[in-house]
């Protein structure tokens, strides 16, 4: 089974694994499609976190989260008042880390890989040499976006995303040069993408704006094997990213707080519901903002965070009728711990039961808007998702202080979740989101939706959704998510509301009791799902 983001990348992976390969292989061909067909979230110039479960139970996480340039520095961002300069931790070539995605890729391929390399991201090259056609969603979106390709890039003509008319549904794009880059790859593997004229290329595109990516900063790139965090809910096992990314140790607080409440009893979408979830969210969100960062270079108190006693304290916080403001919730001093929307989601699992759940991004939709030119892929944005400046918020609405501060070779925090759930000491559940800051809260209702409210993983994935992340101090409700009544129950509680549009594109795969694989691909997106028996 392989469900992603678009159904070309769906179709490279179900093929890869047909020919025999494993799911890492199927990974690798996904990302790389993904890369041409979805270049929105789908990447070589970004990174992220990959999850992999093999079919006899071990469980490897590899972080391959972009990393700040060796010569960032803590405010650099900042003007001579000590002002954020706005904007520009956002678009153009100083927003841009270090990308990890290549790197990640084939340090996954070359430990779990099992067909050559060369046959994994030719279909990459094919689907980029050859073009592809545009979805309706994908052509709005090309047209939404022209004018920040044409601010950002200093040759508009070179971006293939570009064209004079608007795009239309049906519409071939073809990326030569992307094509070109993929090929250095597959002949040189590492050194096609990290050194040589990629990188070349990539430099020049810093010395033409204001970036400071150097070639020692490609070079050095190194992704990283991490224990995953681990938790349990209800008698089933939670494996999920540890930092970099803040999703692991967020998810299983949340899912060690929803022990506490019968939610089952409750339903989905009640006032109790939303409301509970809500002040757990506070606290972890309030957390996340004082204790997470790379661990590389941070202390994060991983154990304090998650253990049964602080859990039961933040619980303990809470009251079933009445919200809490937001300004009064804090991080709590921990012991034994501490002395301190753009992405895409994509899971498999092949015949053998190896599972893969695997996050990735570029940050903002496009990242920062900039094409290498003569390379056909976008830089990231992600120097945004550090704390730019204490107190004040990223692009999402996510604060953060001095365990996210911008220092060199540091990787900057992440909200990605990339989620593998066991019962019985058996795959169960592969699961994960783009969404930003909302990454979080989406795979934890898709859990509960499952196991406490015994939905389908097609109906726990179609499901609206609800978002809260403590500041600002108030719940996001997707459009017709609630009814107007638990609306007007949550504000008699003292919730602020506030309607938005999707939450999250859920990609899943569900292993039901007989055996068979349920993949969900969410329909907010162009999601696709594919099994073969």
């Amino acid at each position: 089974m392989v469900v992603a983001a678009h159904p070309e990348a769906t179709r490279v992976g179900m093929e890869i694994l047909k020919q025999g390969g494993n799911a890492v292989d199927a990974m690798v061909g996904v990302h790389f499609a993904l890369a041409v067909v979805y270049p929105n979230a789908g990447n070589l110039g970004g990174g992220g976190f990959m999850m992999y479960r093999q079919h006899d139970g071990e469980v490897f996480s590899l972080d391959f989260r972009e990393k700040a340039p060796g010569n960032a520095f803590e405010d650099m961002y900042l003007d001579e008042n000590g002002d954020v300069i706005e904007g520009e931790s956002l678009y153009g070539q100083k927003a841009s880390g270090v990308p990890g995605s290549v790197d990640g890729m084939l340090k996954a391929h070359e430990k779990f890989g099992t067909l050559p390399l060369a046959t994994l991201i030719e279909p990459a090259i094919q689907l980029a040499e050859k073009g592809f056609l545009i979805s309706a969603q994908q052509a709005r979106n090309y047209n939404y976006h022209k004018k920040d390709f044409v601010k950002y890039n200093r040759n508009p003509e070179t971006v293939t995303l570009i064209k004079e008319s608007k795009w239309e549904e049906g519409d071939l794009l073809v990326q030569k040069d992307l094509a070109e880059t993929l090929t250095r790859i597959k002949q040189n593997g590492r050194a096609g993408f990290y050194e040589g004229k990629t990188a070349e290329l990539l430099v020049a595109e810093m010395k033409a704006g204001n970036g400071i990516i150097t070639l020692e900063d490609l070079k050095n790139y190194d992704s990283a094997w991490r224990n995953p965090i681990t938790g349990s809910f209800r008698g089933y096992k939670v494996y999920s990213m540890a930092p970099s990314s803040s999703g692991g140790i967020a998810l299983v607080q949340l899912l060690k707080m929803s022990e506490h409440f019968p939610l089952s009893d409750y339903g989905s979408k009640s006032a109790k519901t939303i409301h509970l979830m809500t002040e757990m969210e506070r606290r972890v969100y309030a957390d996340r903002a004082t204790h997470l960062g790379d661990s590389d270079f941070w202390e994060v108190p991983v154990k304090a965070l998650l253990d049964d006693a602080y859990i039961a304290k933040r619980v303990g916080q809470i009251s079933a009728t009445q919200a809490t403001n937001s300004d009064e919730v804090q991080a709590m001093e921990l012991q034994n711990g501490v002395q301190s929307e753009e992405t895409t989601h994509y899971s498999i699992v092949d015949k053998h039961g190896n599972a893969i759940s695997l996050t990735t991004t570029i940050n903002d939709s496009y990242g920062s808007k900039v094409f290498v030119e003569g390379a056909g892929f976008l830089l990231n944005n992600e120097m945004d998702d550090f704390s730019v400046k204490a107190g004040v918020p990223n692009m999402y609405g996510l604060l953060g202080g001095a365990a996210n501060s911008i220092q060199p070779e540091k990787r900057m925090l992440s909200a990605m979740t990339p989620t593998i759930v066991e019962k019985d000491g058996k795959l169960f559940m592969v699961v994960g989101t783009p969404g930003g800051s909302t990454i979080i809260t989406s795979v934890y209702q898709v859990i509960l939706n499952v196991i406490d409210h015994g939905m389908t993983m097609s109906d726990a994935v179609s499901e609206k959704r609800v978002h809260s992340q403590w500041q600002p101090d108030m719940i996001y409700i997707e459009k017709g998510a609630v009814s107007s009544t638990v609306q007007k129950e949550l504000e008699v509680m003292g919730h602020v509301l506030k309607e938005r549009g999707a939450i999250g594109r859920v990609d899943a795969i569900l292993v039901r009791p007989d055996g068979s694989f349920e993949g969900a691909a969410d329909p907010r997106g162009d999601d696709w799902a594919m099994g073969l028996d």
